[in-house]
Parts: structure tokens; C-alpha cells; sequence
């Protein structure tokens, strides 16, 4: 076979990687008409929160100090002065009439609100109402015939989709960035609240501050999400940035505009996660849904006939796949609403109807603390456990159990992770109310294989798997 001349290879090569650049260059999105068209109803946000004008006088220094020279004294008024506090941020607008969405922690606990638009007229906002949970606010301006925005309702997000932000980082106003969707349905940890409501959508557009409230558009110019947060050792972008999904949003803006608040739904459980172990343990193949750690006496989940110890792994139809699913979940439901909840209790399937609570306003309220307590004796058992009766001072957030007194090294109960101090409530799913009970359990467990155990540390309930061997 004649082999070809190298001026052919050479032209063959480049005609190659012209025709694949070319290709790549066209699947390329082109996102100048979508900016164009929608940066009209982006606005800016700026916000003030008025601080006292007190100063120290003579009678308020402290005595030792009120000899002061004059100098002196004034540094140390200068220090005590209030200043006023300010914040940056973005938003968009969805009604004509000028309702504006935006974070709620650009706007939270701010006395004057300025919406800037894009020609930069500035409006006067009222904030209509707010919720901490999703942070999200609904703001109100005195406009006609103002550009907006649409929510999109479907989810239709897919990962490695394109997506758009624009809004004002550091203050350069109606900035433009762009990515792609990184992940779908994140559990971001908050200080703020306790359990997350939201399905954060994960995306590596550049998003800085400035940007909290701006809409995150897809390629049909349709606000798929609303930017809250980055990720950030730095305090700049980073690649790691997380809106709140639009389909979340529009119940929220519509429970605003109606009431000023959020009311969600609430089963008044503390959830965790399963593992391998517990998953045995539980009779499924593989770690999956919320366990019941703790259920309030007085909530929902137990008047419907839920409790510690059962595997949420469907609610109202829709998958568990883990704990951090749940709260979500129920967080939409209408309060009030009968829902079908499956659960695993005791390796077997069961579907219960559960009617869903309203969630208390304080994080506090969501979770009763238990009380009681009963007695009984001390001796090492087959766990290499000591244990002893709980009392009014050592019986935490439990009820009823018994307090590990001692743990023996290399035993059961320590590879377990059990420790001093820890409260046992459950052993093998059932409830344990005295010693006696412990002891009665603890001798009919088989051995080699995984039993679940409850118990408290901390004030916290917690489930691991133990194995007798």
C-alpha cells in the first residue's frame, strides 16, 4: 500500500482540526439577545439600617473614668457612637405593578430599601414579607408598567445545562456571568436554621456579593433559580455557587403576597442518616431514607402513628433517598393535608397515613424535649456495657433508658462507638423503660448479626448498629 506524501498528511490533520473547532465553536450558546432582553427588569439593591444617635454623656462614662481630659473623652465617644449598617444586593422584578424578589438577608432588619433599575430610576420599597428558612423576601415598589421576569415552574434543570446570572457583585451593576449547572438538589448546612428547606441548584457561574437576590436564567430566559450563596475560603468566586430553585419560590412568593408569611408543612421528628450497618439492621440492601431518631410526643408524626425507630423511604410519593430529603418534603406539603408515608419498621414494609402539622415559628418549638425516668442495678453484660438507671439529673432529652455507666474496650458496645454517659432508649427496636428491660433484650439478641440501638448524647438522639460476635 503506497503511503501518502507528508503535504497531504499535514493538510489532512489541519483540515481535521479546523472542521472540530469550527463544530465546537457553533455548539457554543450565544447569550447576548437573553441579556439584552432581561437586564431591563434586574435591579440593584440597597439597604440601610438606621443606628441610634445616643452619645455618652458625663453621667453615662463609668465612674472611675468621668475625670477624664477632654481628649480622651471624645476618642472614647467616637468608639461608643452607633454607625448605621448597610447592604448590597441584587433582585429582580416579577409583576408590572413592581413586586421585586430578592434574598432575605440582603433586606433583613433594614429601615430604608432602594430598588435601582437598570436606566437608574430609583423607587422607595416596602418589604411585604420574608422568610428566613428559604431566604427569600418579597418587596413592593410604586411602578407601572415595569419590565419582569418569569419563574419557571417546571424542574426541569439538568446537570451540565447552561445557565445565566446577572446582577451587581461588589457593586458593578447588571453584571453578566455564565456556567453550567453543577448539581441539583443540594443540602447546604445554614447557621441560621436547622433543618434546610431548600434543593439548592449547584452551578460554577461566577457569583460574588452583590449578587444575593439576582435571577439565574436558562436558555429560554426563564429564572430557573435565585442566587443565595457561595462557597468561598476566600470570599470571592471560586467555581461553587447556590441558587434557590424557582419552583420553591413561586409558593413562597405567593404565601407573601397573601399573608406576609411562609407556613409549611411539620412531622415534629429528628431524622438521621443509615449506613451500612443500620441499613441490615433495618432489612433493606443498602443505606437509604430517614431514620425517626426522635419523635415529639405531642406532634404530628406520633398522632399519626409514627415513632423512633421507623425508615421513612416514600413520602406523599415521592423517594427518601436520605435524610436531608425530608425536610424538604414535608416543608411543602400543606399543613393540615393526609399524606401516604412508607416506612421500614422492624424489616417490614408498611404504609401509614400521616397528617401533616404546621411548622412552629421558632427552631425551638419544632422539637419537645421528653421527661420522666425510671431505676434499677449495675453489672458488664454481653455488649460490654455497664449500665445504670437515669435519674432527673442525668436523663438529658430522654424519657425513659438506661445511662451507660462503662464501656469495655474492644467489646460491641465500643466498636459500636458507644460511650460513657450515652442514654440507650432502644435496643433491637423496642423501647427500653428500665434496667430490667435492658437486661431482658440484651440476653435474647442473636449473635452475628447487626441490631440497631438508640440513644442520646448531648441532648441528641442518635441510632448505630451493634453486632454481637
Amino acid at each position: 500500500m503506497q503511503a501518502l506524501p507528508r503535504q497531504w498528511l499535514n493538510a489532512i490533520v489541519l483540515s481535521l482540526a479546523c472542521f472540530s473547532l469550527n463544530t465546537f465553536a457553533v455548539e457554543l450558546p450565544d447569550f447576548t439577545q437573553l441579556i439584552e432582553k432581561h437586564s431591563p427588569a434586574v435591579v440593584k439593591i440597597t439597604a440601610i439600617s438606621k443606628a441610634s444617635n445616643a452619645r455618652l454623656d458625663q453621667q453615662q462614662l463609668p465612674p472611675d473614668m468621668q475625670g477624664l481630659p477632654d481628649i480622651f473623652r471624645e476618642l472614647l465617644e467616637r468608639r461608643q457612637v452607633p454607625r448605621d449598617r448597610g447592604s448590597l444586593g441584587s433582585g429582580f422584578i416579577i409583576s408590572a405593578d413592581g413586586y421585586v424578589l430578592t434574598n432575605n438577608h440582603v433586606v433583613e432588619q433594614m429601615d430604608n430599601i432602594t430598588v435601582i433599575l437598570n436606566d437608574q430610576s430609583e423607587y422607595n420599597a416596602k418589604l411585604v414579607g420574608s422568610d428566613e428558612r428559604s431566604d427569600l423576601a418579597l418587596l413592593k415598589i410604586e411602578g407601572k408598567n415595569l419590565p419582569t421576569l418569569t419563574l419557571a415552574k417546571g424542574e426541569t434543570l439538568k446537570v451540565g445545562q447552561w445557565v445565566v446570572a446577572i446582577g451587581s457583585p461588589f457593586g458593578l451593576d447588571y453584571s453578566a456571568t455564565a456556567g453550567i449547572v453543577s448539581a441539583i438538589g443540594r443540602s447546604i448546612p445554614s447557621a441560621r436554621t436547622e433543618s434546610n428547606y431548600v434543593p439548592f441548584i449547584q452551578t460554577d457561574v461566577a457569583i460574588n456579593p452583590g449578587n444575593s437576590g439576582g435571577p439565574l436564567f436558562n436558555l429560554d430566559g426563564e429564572v430557573v433559580g435565585i442566587n443565595s450563596q457561595i462557597y468561598s475560603p476566600s470570599g470571592g468566586s471560586v467555581g461553587l455557587s447556590f441558587a434557590i430553585p424557582s419552583s420553591l419560590a413561586i409558593d413562597v412568593v405567593a404565601q407573601l403576597k397573601d399573608k406576609g408569611r411562609v407556613d409549611r408543612g411539620w412531622l415534629g421528628v429528628m431524622i438521621q442518616d443509615v449506613d451500612k450497618d443500620l441499613a441490615s439492621s433495618l432489612g433493606i440492601d443498602k443505606p437509604m431514607g430517614a431514620l425517626i431518631s426522635e419523635a415529639d410526643p405531642e406532634g404530628p408524626a406520633t398522632k399519626s402513628g409514627l415513632k423512633a425507630g421507623d425508615l421513612i423511604i416514600k413520602f406523599n410519593g415521592q423517594d427518601v433517598h436520605t435524610s436531608s430529603d425530608l425536610p424538604y418534603l414535608v416543608g411543602r406539603t400543606a399543613p393540615k393535608s393526609k399524606v401516604p408515608v412508607i416506612i421500614m419498621r422492624k424489616g417490614k414494609e408498611q404504609t401509614l397515613n400521616v397528617t401533616v402539622g404546621i411548622l412552629p415559628v421558632s427552631p425551638e418549638e419544632a422539637v419537645e424535649r421528653p421527661a420522666n425516668a425510671p431505676k434499677a442495678e449495675n453489672a458488664v453484660d454481653i455488649l460490654g456495657l455497664t449500665v445504670t438507671p437515669l435519674d432527673r439529673s442525668t436523663r438529658g432529652g430522654a424519657e425513659a433508658g438506661v445511662i451507660v455507666k462503662d464501656v469495655k474496650p474492644d467489646s460491641p458496645a465500643a466498636e459500636a462507638g458507644l460511650q460513657s454517659g450515652d442514654i440507650i432508649t432502644q435496643l433491637a427496636f423496642t423501647d427500653i423503660k428500665s434496667v430490667s428491660d435492658y437486661n431482658k433484650i440484651v440476653k435474647g439478641l442473636p449473635k452475628n448479626e447487626p441490631h440497631a440501638v438508640r440513644f442520646y448524647r448531648q441532648d441528641r438522639p442518635v441510632f448505630r448498629s451493634i453486632i454481637i460476635k
